[in-house]
Parts: C-alpha cells; structure tokens; sequence
C-alpha cells in the first residue's frame, strides 16, 4: 500500500532507519574496544550521558564530545581518529534504491531531510554517500535540516515550528515521515501531515 500523497506538496524525510540504513550496536561494541565497560556503560548509560545530546543540539563541539568521551571510557590517549571510528561506526548506508526514490520524488514533490544528528555523523555520512553514489548528498533535498544545527531537535514542537519557518511550507500541504511515534506525535502537533515508517519496512516500496 503506497503513501497517500493527496493535496501533498512538500515530503520532508526522517534520516536514520528510514533513508539511512543504522546500526546502534556497532557504536556500543567499538567504544568496548576502546575502553567503556560493559558494567559501567553499557547501550543506555552510555547514550544517557548529557554530552551525547549537546552534541545533538549543537552546544558542544566535536573536540569538547570526543574530551568527554575519553573521560567517560577513562582513556586520555584516546586519538580523535579512534572516537570517531567508534561514535559513527553505526553509520552503514543509503541504499541505492532510496536515492532513485528521493530523485523520483524531486519532480513533483519539494523534498526536505529533518534529522536529529551531529556535525561527527554527518562528516562521515557525506563523505561515504560521495563516495558510494558520486553526488552530494545535500542535493536530494531542497534543504536539509539538522538538530545540531537549527539547536532543536525532534520531539519537541519548536524543532518543528523552527523547520517550518525555515522552508516555508504549509503545514497542512506537507507530510513528515519518521520512524519514531514520539517524533511523529509531535509533527502532528506542529500541523503537519505524518506518516509513521516501521524501521523493519523499506520506504522506497511505499512512495
């Protein structure tokens, strides 16, 4: 069953688990080989740290996360190359058929990407799509939008509100897709049109 894009003039896509293939667990067990231990910092005490979600936000920067990061693995030779490797080891990919979608989408729809991420992850993103697929990855989008840029970040309604000032759109014209309900709740809540993808559904067999 596709998506219902009836009276839609603007789609803006979630990134992680709905274009962008995620493995969290990988992060976790690279940081174990690089010092967290499992009885102190295991999956949820790790990401519960307040530095994980300054960095989302924007307030701190790259080099006060990964001074952290070696604080809370108790590891001060740690190189920045290491924490890197280890915090976007659970980036794997934007399959092949999800850019032919975004592309096919870019002819009727004005297509924008929302994602709650930070300035280390999207490095390493941008580098690998060029890569894998020759384009920048910015250019699927009219614009992409980023929590640690805008200094929100989903659910709360005024990362919402904030995007939407930003682009412009009619709320009413415009569908939010995300793989999380909270994040989907509160879209609605914003005004906009919402469709809640299961991470375990490819998105591309519905639009």
């Amino acid at each position: 069953m596709n998506i219902n894009l009836t009276n839609i003039k603007n789609i803006i896509f979630d990134l992680g688990n709905v274009l962008l293939r995620l493995d969290f667990d990988a992060s976790i067990k690279a940081f174990q080989r690089i010092g967290l231990q499992k009885d102190v910092l295991d999956r949820k005490q790790a990401y519960s740290d307040p530095v994980f979600y300054a960095l989302e936000i924007g307030k701190v920067t790259p080099g006060e996360f990964r001074t952290r990061i070696r604080q809370l693995l108790n590891n001060p030779d740690l190189s920045d190359k290491q924490i890197d490797d280890a915090w976007t080891a659970m980036i794997l990919d934007i399959p092949a058929n999800r850019v032919e979608m975004l592309n096919r989408l870019n002819k009727n729809y004005n297509v924008y990407l929302f994602s709650n991420t930070n300035q280390i992850h999207i490095s390493k993103l941008h580098a690998d799509f060029k890569q894998q697929h020759g384009i920048e990855f910015p250019s699927l989008f009219v614009k992409d939008y980023y929590s640690h840029e805008i200094h929100e970040r989903k659910p709360d309604l005024i990362s919402y509100q904030k995007v939407i000032e930003l682009s412009g759109v009619v709320p009413n014209e415009t569908l939010f897709i995300d793989d999380l309900e909270n994040n989907i709740l509160s879209a609605r809540e914003a005004g906009l049109k919402t469709y809640w993808h299961k991470a375990s559904d490819e998105i591309a067999d519905f639009l």
